[in-house]
């Protein structure tokens, strides 16, 4: 399975992409989205049928806010409101949005359906699961496409690209380039060459923002970084990468905590 991602300035132009998308034929099951500041009265607006897939009600259902069922209209999913540390309310549409939020640590101690684990085992994108929370942040929406065929793939990328989505690399290197120089700054002022330095740095501080890393104890989460980068973890520039990005993702929790 493959997965294309867009970032949109507005939900309503995210919305039109994907009537493009639906009239060149991706199933709405196949389309997800994540929009910032999601109201309970939004979720309520949403049509509702009984078809809803076993297991999802469950999932969603220990997620922060309100749930519906399957909708009937547009996505054909489910949708939920899900409070997101550190980013705030989120709307998520679809399975494998939810699950993506799921991942990260929204939904806690559920179990899920069927039809919601496949979405959670195969291509589901959660590694850069940082780089969609700070596109919601900046009060970006973010819609992910979920195709079995490489040519569809292709197809749905011109279509996002065309209705003006910023692609996923290019959302990444205007994250790093948010948090560069405070991350430079701190480099300089413990001694070290940053230039020299900043490519092992930034790949630490990225892994420290990743799902894998995220909830873990520090013990634990340098325990597991060492075993799965055991070249990379012998660099003092990805150490100290990963304790700063530990830093940044705790602030993020802290800020949300105090809104």
């Amino acid at each position: 399975m493959e997965t294309v991602v867009g970032i949109f300035t507005s939900r309503s132009t995210a919305e039109n992409a994907v009537e493009r998308l639906q009239a060149m034929g991706i199933r709405p099951e196949e389309i997800n989205m994540l929009t910032p500041g999601a109201e309970a009265a939004e979720l309520e607006a949403v049509p509702t049928t009984d078809a809803e897939p076993p297991g999802v009600a469950k999932v969603l259902g220990g997620v922060v806010g309100g749930v519906t069922g399957a909708s009937a209209g547009l996505w054909g999913a489910a949708v939920a409101s899900v409070l997101v540390p550190g980013v705030g309310p989120v709307m998520a549409m679809g399975l494998a949005a939810a699950a993506l939020l799921g991942v990260g640590g929204a939904v806690a101690g559920v179990a899920a359906g069927d039809a919601l684990e496949k979405t959670l085992s195969v291509g589901l994108p959660k590694d850069e699961l940082f780089i969609y929370e700070d596109a919601l942040r900046r009060g970006r929406t973010v819609l992910i496409v979920m195709s079995d065929e490489d040519e569809q793939a292709d197809q749905a990328r011109d279509v996002l690209a065309q209705s003006g989505a910023e692609s996923l690399d290019a959302a990444h290197e205007h994250w790093w380039l948010g948090v560069r120089d405070a991350e430079e700054e701190s480099y300089l002022a413990q001694g070290g060459d940053f230039a020299q330095s900043e490519a092992l740095y930034r790949r630490g501080f990225e892994e420290a923002l990743r799902a894998d890393s995220a909830g873990k104890s520090d013990d634990e989460a340098l325990k597991d970084l060492e075993a799965r980068y055991p070249d990379a973890y012998r660099e003092e520039a990805f150490r100290r990468g990963y304790a700063r990005g530990r830093v940044y993702q705790a602030n993020l929790r802290s800020q949300q905590r105090g809104l």
